[in-house]
């Protein structure tokens, strides 16, 4: 799948070492690194997702996950914790009818 990415410029190495050289080397590198790194656009028609996780356990901010039906999006302060369940009590109470 393209992601229309201009491919950096590397240029002709002289024939000699030059500096002006290694840095257009390191910019078109840090360039082509740059272009990895970032995920790009996405639109899609149709789209299948097949087993995901339960919970958000691992993964990172934005990955998707599968909760009691719906499909939800990992977030950095909303966490769906592994197994989670609370019972609790206060007191008794007694109720009679007559």
């Amino acid at each position: 799948m393209s992601r229309n990415l201009v491919r950096p410029f590397f240029p002709v190495p002289p024939a000699e070492y030059q500096q002006w050289y290694f840095a257009e080397i390191v910019r078109a590198f840090s360039v082509y690194l740059e272009q990895m790194q970032n995920p790009g656009e996405g639109r899609n028609t149709f789209i299948v997702l097949t087993a995901l996780q339960t919970d958000d356990v691992g993964l990172e901010t934005g990955a998707l996950f599968q909760q009691g039906g719906f499909v939800k999006i990992t977030q950095a302060n909303t966490p769906h914790v592994r197994g989670s369940s609370a019972t609790g009590s206060v007191g008794t109470v007694t109720v009679s009818t007559t």
